[in-house]
């Protein structure tokens, strides 16, 4: 490892170098400019073992240069020793404040000198094999958490493709209401890993459809109270499939599938809940869902256009949806936020958006 030696005084160098040549692996490398001895660090931090600064320096003093050493990343923890009278106690604390680890004492005492950065160069070493251990788990944990993920992508699939065989429209629609929720989860600022997360798990928000008798499902007029009754069990069913997991997907997903027939204003099912009491995840899905729905041809109604649908979801913010989601999925697509409704047709027949699929 390499032993970075700084004094502007050039025969103190020599001193210390002589004094580390003993120590096997040890390639000492002096210099008498702090800023020649910064750059060197720089371009060479990942094989530095050791610093050794001396304190009265012209242009960087050496409490200055430890200072400069600890903001490089790689040498934020490397050992570092300052060089300095043995009265010189009021240095010794500034010199610990800025990051050093251990002190030499002037005139330099070659065995000494030898002692401690052999011991120091051992802790650097043990320091780097323990970050490279940590490095190596953290590549290990990602790539199992990439199998777990990729086994339930897998699972999913499975799921959807149950759903997909029941109804010739779902799987467009999953697809595009997990594209949907992504783009709100993004505008409303949620880090990377939640956005995906929700995308994914939005692609679940209807599994419980699969146990909904094809007599209802596939009905191509308005259904009976009773039909609407089983219908709305689904939430509920999709929340029983897939609740029991540990999954971070599947709670998720779970928790959507139960919740993004709820109503911000309460008057939602299947359990009424009102406003923030509404989970995320449903109150997002719910926005994209019913976009989806009002925009797409289904045996009991005909396709809105873009700006009806864009139109129908603010005027049902702060009602039907989340304010918040509905200003986050106008901002993704382009439309102005929250503005009034100007061109919905107002004979639409509103029971168009009991499935909500």
């Amino acid at each position: 490892m390499l032993a970075l030696v700084l004094d502007d005084a050039e025969m103190n160098n020599l001193l210390v170098v002589a004094a580390l040549r003993p120590i096997v692996g040890c390639r000492p490398h002096d210099f008498t400019v702090p800023a020649e001895a910064l750059a060197f660090a720089r371009a060479h931090a990942s094989e530095i073992g050791v610093v050794i600064t001396d304190y009265d320096m012209p242009g960087m003093n050496g409490v200055e240069f430890i200072r400069a050493v600890r903001c490089i990343p790689e040498l934020a923890n490397v050992p570092t020793v300052m060089v300095t009278s043995l009265d010189q106690r009021k240095l010794r604390r500034e010199s610990l404040e800025a990051g050093a680890t251990d002190f030499l004492t002037k005139p330099a005492d070659p065995i000494e000198v030898c002692a401690r950065v052999s011991n120091l160069l051992a802790l650097s070493k043990a320091h780097r094999a323990l970050q490279d251990h940590a490095a190596e788990l953290t590549r290990e944990v990602a790539a199992a958490v990439a199998l777990v993920e990729d086994r339930e992508r897998e699972i999913i699939s499975t799921l959807m493709r149950a759903a997909e065989s029941r109804d010739t429209d779902t799987g467009d629609h999953i697809a595009r209401v997990s594209a949907s929720a992504g783009r709100i989860a993004r505008a409303l600022g949620l880090a990377p890993d939640e956005c995906r997360l929700m995308s994914l798990a939005a692609t679940m928000h209807d599994v419980g459809k699969i146990a909904v008798p094809d007599a209802i499902l596939l009905k191509p007029g308005l259904l009976t109270p009773e039909e609407r009754r089983e219908m709305e069990l689904h939430a509920e069913r999709g929340q029983r499939i897939l609740g029991s997991s540990a999954s971070a997907v599947m709670r998720l997903a779970a928790e959507i599938a139960a919740t993004h027939h709820e109503r911000w204003d309460g008057t939602g099912y299947p359990y009424g809940l009102r406003g923030e009491a509404i989970p995320l995840g449903g109150r997002i899905v719910a926005v994209a869902d019913v976009f989806d729905a009002l925009t797409s041809k289904r045996p009991y109604k005909q396709a809105w256009s873009h700006s009806d649908a864009f139109a129908h979801l603010r005027e049902q913010a702060g009602s039907h949806f989340d304010p918040r989601c509905v200003d986050a999925f106008l901002k993704a697509h382009g439309q102005p936020l929250l503005a009034a409704r100007s061109a919905a047709d107002e004979n639409q027949d509103r029971d168009v958006v009991r499935l909500a699929s």
